[in-house]
């Protein structure tokens, strides 16, 4: 069989300044099958053990955990391990111009209006509206008249690949797009936010996804565990093709090394793990590991 196969094993604990008396979470971490990906398993383990435990899949088809700790406890860890086998995706026959992709996302009717509908729109994460001008010019660098999709697509890529910085310490989950727009830094998951904006501005429809990217330590160097980490790039909707995804903060296009988790509008539809607890008011503190191993 093709491909690679990976074992990713991504652990998120949280630490309270006090004990806690009842809490809920969700979490989006197992893996699904898409077509350049087979999951062979994925699977949730909580510390403590949950008093209630519901797995589902969402509106979007990704699979959701959703649990609850109803007794006193002063930490949760949440692990995922998952094995799955990834290749690369199949690249569409011919390159469309996006115009004609843009009129046919219009035109959509039927299954094909339920599939890329939810991806036109604004969401939380991505304000088109209010970004509008900054988008469209980013995006008109690279669609210029007549250009095919993918071309300009993979360009779109390549210009937020080398024209914006990548700084863990600049932005958080709350960072608007302006910001990443007006200062040019942030992490992959601003780069796949600016990436979907600019390409829902100008009537494609472009989604968020969610999962871990293999990583290569510095030559000479060993593979550190626990080193890797979460990863966002975004996918766009090709005619008679589907969904072909984009990696905008390596500049890749099709990526092999890619393990999907889910996919969504935005962050807010996979975010790995979100939840509350009832408790005293206390500090609380958060550590994530993430480790993408070849087997």
């Amino acid at each position: 069989m093709p491909g690679q196969r990976y074992r990713v094993v991504h652990r998120t604990e949280y630490r309270y300044g006090a004990t806690m008396l009842d809490g809920y979470s969700v979490a989006c971490v197992l893996a699904r099958p898409t077509p350049s990906q087979t999951v062979s398993s994925s699977v949730v383990t909580t510390y403590p053990a949950p008093d209630e435990y519901d797995e589902r899949d969402d509106v979007f088809g990704n699979r959701v955990v959703q649990f609850g700790l109803h007794q006193p406890h002063d930490g949760l860890v949440v692990e995922a391990i998952t094995e799955a086998r990834v290749w690369a995706q199949g690249m569409p026959r011919s390159d469309v111009a996006w115009e004609r992709v843009a009129a046919a996302v219009a035109g959509a009717r039927g299954p094909t209006a339920l599939d890329v509908a939810p991806f036109v729109a604004p969401s939380r994460f991505v304000t088109v509206d209010a970004n509008r001008l900054d988008l469209f010019a980013l995006a008109s660098e690279s669609f210029t008249p007549g250009r095919g999709l993918v071309e300009s697509t993979a360009s779109l890529c390549s210009t937020i690949f080398e024209t914006y910085a990548f700084d863990p310490s600049f932005t958080e989950v709350s960072t608007p797009l302006d910001v990443v727009v007006r200062e040019r830094r942030g992490v992959c998951q601003d780069f796949a936010h600016l990436a979907v904006g600019a390409l829902r501005t100008i009537g494609l429809a472009a989604r968020y996804v969610s999962g871990y990217i293999e990583t290569d330590p510095p030559p000479g160097e060993p593979k550190t565990i626990g080193a890797d980490a979460s990863h966002a790039w975004c996918s766009v909707w090709v005619p008679d093709h589907g969904w072909l995804d984009f990696d905008p903060t390596n500049g890749i296009v099709a990526p092999s090394r890619h393990v999907t988790i889910g996919w969504g509008r935005d962050y807010a539809d996979v975010a790995p793990v979100r939840g509350i607890v009832v408790g005293p008011s206390s500090t609380q503190s958060l550590s994530v590991s993430v480790d993408v191993a070849r087997i």
